[in-house]
Formats: structure tokens, sequence, C-alpha cells
């Protein structure tokens, strides 16, 4: 028998500042004995060598997601090929209490996949079969490796592509996509992942294989299929999803509208919303973000506007020239100060690459950043600029902001830099007071990127007690010994209590000392 190990399924707490957390300790909560050497043998069992990774060499590309702050060994990393072999990991780890934590892609943005010290990844990165395509029913059923563009890629030939379009959708796999709820530019006509996605197949912690939705119009009964899509692997693990395709719109312009104040830009949005008008897309860059982006992309941007608008309009010919007029005069009536308006595929297409690649271009000019990923009433947008704008003095650092603007989904990205003692505990603390907010002015945690191991202490901003209980209830109900991805997402009510007691409120200026800059 090896060394047995005791874990708990909390927060993980990092208790000295680097340019990465690697060291990782757990609050007491529920304790769970393993032996690892004894997990390891039994996998090893089930898997071939090259398929259960085990020293520290090869496990290092998976000790963090897209969250790179926070980062964690795991004991081993599991590829299987095929829903058995996924089947058969489970049975493993449920029987000997080993935590599985699900990966796909690794391009979260919230420590979703971030291991467990005395737990397993278990990666779905070697399911990428496109089991079919069917254009008559419009939908493609695909294993949960396969990339989000590929799904579309797929499906051009037969007039079709999958709408939602995270940015990183030529990495990030629909697995991954479906534990998140992904959205992306597009998302305010189309939709989430909810509502592209009509069916899938899993495997349970204990090893059992289910199947949620499916290719008919509606299921009776409970919607479990909605309650595991955005469950960040804490419920199921995806083998198998069928999503939904949608017709290529014959037609698709773009509107790129400055505008020389971030609140009427705004209001632009409010008001375009409320004259009954649903874009293709709507996005909004100040021009922290333009100026980063342009340089990298070239996109044409208006470097002087305190805000750029994108407004996509698609569907026929006639559609889309009657939908461009109206959005011109809202803009105009909303206080735009100039309007381009794509006249090619190739410029719509050069509009787009700006934003979706707002996120490198800022890579290029700071160190590191944080995304934060909150969701306000569009009509606060304003507000939440102006409020964003008065942190960067307190915190002291800069911010450059990016939007899914139709929808209130805000992505900031707080600049910093992990090598200056410091600015890393203030570039939370800065994402944190915008999840607050975002709550306070009648919005959410989270649009799209979940809230994994980063937003567990704005959870307890977010719901009550009464609601959590809830949410620990359901995780119970499909997960009775709490292996799947614990410490994610759901926080204890303990945690809360002691968030609220250690909890600075909003009034109080953090880092009274920070030079100003």
């Amino acid at each position: 028998m090896g060394r047995v190990l005791r874990y708990t399924v909390s927060k993980p707490c990092f208790p000295a500042p680097a340019r990465t957390r690697d060291t990782m300790s757990f609050t007491n909560e529920v304790v769970v004995d393993i032996d690892p050497e004894e997990a390891l043998e039994a996998l090893k069992n089930l898997l071939p060598p090259e398929r259960l990774l085990c020293n520290a060499e090869a496990l290092r590309p998976y000790e963090c997601d897209g969250l790179s702050a926070y980062r964690q060994l795991p004991i081993a990393v599991a590829l299987p090929e095929n829903e058995s072999e996924i089947v058969a990991v489970l049975r493993v780890c449920h029987q000997l209490g080993v935590p599985v934590v699900p990966r796909g892609a690794g391009t979260g943005l919230s420590g979703g996949a971030l291991p467990h010290a005395q737990g397993i990844i278990l990666s779905t990165a070697k399911l990428t079969s496109i089991v079919r395509i069917d254009p008559e029913r419009q939908l493609a059923v695909v294993q949960p490796g396969v990339r989000n563009l590929a799904i579309s890629e797929a499906a051009a030939p037969y007039g079709f592509y999958y709408a939602p379009d995270p940015s990183s959708q030529i990495a990030c796999t629909i697995g991954g996509n479906v534990a998140e709820n992904s959205g992306g530019v597009h998302c305010l006509k189309y939709g989430l992942t909810v509502h592209n996605v009509l069916g899938l197949r899993g495997v349970l912690a204990d090893g059992t294989p289910v199947t949620l939705g499916g290719e008919a119009p509606d299921d009776p009964g409970l919607d479990l299929l909605a309650l595991c899509i955005g469950s960040e692997g804490l419920l199921a693990v995806v083998t198998e999803v069928t999503v939904r395709l949608t017709p290529t719109p014959p037609c698709a312009q773009v509107i790129l509208a400055s505008f020389a104040d971030v609140n009427q830009a705004g209001n632009g949005v409010a008001n375009i919303i409320a004259a009954g008008i649903i874009p293709a897309g709507l996005e909004m860059m100040d021009r922290a973000a333009t100026a980063a982006v342009e340089p990298f992309v070239n996109a044409g941007y208006d470097l002087d506007a305190a805000a750029l608008l994108l407004v996509e309009s698609d569907g026929t010919e006639g559609e889309v020239n009657e939908e461009i007029i109206r959005i011109q005069t809202v803009l105009r009536d909303s206080g735009a100060t100039a309007l381009q308006i794509s006249t090619s595929e190739a410029e719509r297409l050069r509009f787009w690459a700006g934003r979706k690649s707002a996120f490198p271009a800022i890579g290029r000019i700071s160190p590191d950043y944080y995304c934060m990923d909150g969701t306000i009433p569009r009509q606060h947008l304003g507000t939440m600029l102006s409020a964003i704008a008065d942190m960067e003095t307190r915190y002291g650092l800069r911010c450059a902001n990016v939007f899914h603007a139709g929808d209130g989904n805000l992505h900031p990205l707080i600049m910093f830099d992990a090598n200056r003692p410091g600015e890393l505990e203030r570039a939370e603390a800065f994402g944190a007071e915008i999840l607050e907010l975002s709550v306070q002015l009648g919005g959410s945690i989270t649009g799209e990127h979940g809230v994994g191991a980063e937003k567990i202490d704005q959870m307890c901003v977010q719901y009550g007690s009464d609601a959590l209980d809830i949410f620990h209830r359901i995780k119970s109900a499909f997960d009775d010994r709490g292996i799947l991805n614990p410490g994610k997402a759901i926080p204890t009510l303990h945690r809360c209590a002691e968030y609220g007691a250690m909890h600075v409120h909003r009034g109080d200026v953090p880092f009274p000392d920070l030079p100003r800059f």
C-alpha cells in the first residue's frame, strides 16, 4: 500500500504571491482517504502507458487551463479513446474515491479544468469523430473532442454551420462548450450552446452511461439536458453531442460605428434592441481595446473613438438591406460620430477579426492579463464602463474592455505583471469588484466562461443559502461521492460564511497607498 492522502472539496487557497500560484491547500470540509499508488495500478490495467500519463514532465501541460494564474499537477492524466474506456476509468475512480477533473481542449478561462492534487485529469481530447452530418434533419452528431469550428467546416458543403462561435472556436472543443454553455459573438440572435444542443450521451461519476435529450423536438419529463449543459463537469462526462445546424445565411454585412462617449455607445446598444432589432452580432470595444487590436490585425478601426460598436445583419439580401438602414438610423440618433458598412465578405471578416483577436492583442502589450466575464442589463453598459475607469485608478492597473454588448456579457481585460509583488492580488480584487457590481446592477457573475475555481467566492454574492443548498443536492443526486470536479462552481455554505466575514465591502478604498498612473 502506498501513502494514504486526504482531500476535501473546497476552493483552493493559494498562500504565497508568485508569478503563478503553484502551491495548493484545501479547506477542510469532508475528508476522503485515497491511496494514489493503488489508484494508478488500477488505472494501468485499463489504459496503455501512452494514454495514462504519470510523470511530472508529461503532466505539466495539464497543470492549468486558460486561467494560467492557478496551477496544480494531478497524479495522472487519462486519455481514453472511447466511451467504454471512460466508463471503466470512472468506475475505478468512484470505487476508490479518486477525484476526476474532466478536460477538453483546456481553453477555459475560469479554472474549470484546474487539476486536483490527489486526483486525475480525464481528457476527452482523443474522442474526435464527427459521427454524422444529417442535412435533412439539420443536425450533427459529434464526439466531445471535436473542435467547435470543425463542425461548421464539416457542415459547410451542405449549406449549414454551427452557430455558437466563441473567440477560441479554432481550438475549443464541443465537450468543453457543453460544460461551460459557451456563447460567442453571434449568440445574441442564435443562442448559446444550450439553445443549439439537441441531445448528449454522457457517463455519470459511478460509470453509468446516460442519454439526455435526443433528435426529437421535445422529451417528456424533467429537462436534464439543459441542467447538464453549463454544469462545468460536476454532473457527468460528455461522450457524444447532437447539435443543431443553422442554414448559412446568403448575405451578411457589418456596421462599424464610432462613438465619442462610452455612455452613448452603451445607449446605442440598448436602443437597437428597444427598436425591435435583433442583430446577428452586436459587440462593443473601448479605446484601450481598439488601440491594442488595430496594430495587431489592421482591422480598419477608428482609433480616435472612445468606443466602437460592431453590428451585423444577416439573412436574404433584401432583409439585410432593410435592417442595415434601420440600424444606421438608430446609431445616428444615439450619437454615432461615424459609420462604416462592410462592402465585401473580406471586409466583414476583417472587422470581426479585430474583435476576435482582442485577447491575444492584449497579450502583446501586457505581461499578463486577467479576463472577467460578468453580465449586466444592457442599459447599464455605460455605468459599468465608468465604474471600471474609476477602479483602474484605485487599483493602479489598466483595463481594456470588449463586450458581447447585445446580451450584456462583459469581458474586461485587466492588465498586470505577476512578476511585480502584489499585482496579481490587485488584479483579482479588481475582477471581483467588477463581478460583484454586475450582481448589484441586476446581472450575473458569468455569461459564458463559467464559475470554475475563479469565481467561487462571488457565487456567495450571487446566491443565498437556499439556492446553494439546492445546487449541492443536485450535485449529490448525480455524484454521490463528490468525485467529479470537486471544489469547483458551487461554494460550501461554510465558505460563504467565511467570505462574508472577511469581505471588504464596496466603498472602502482598496490598496490606498498605491501610486496612481
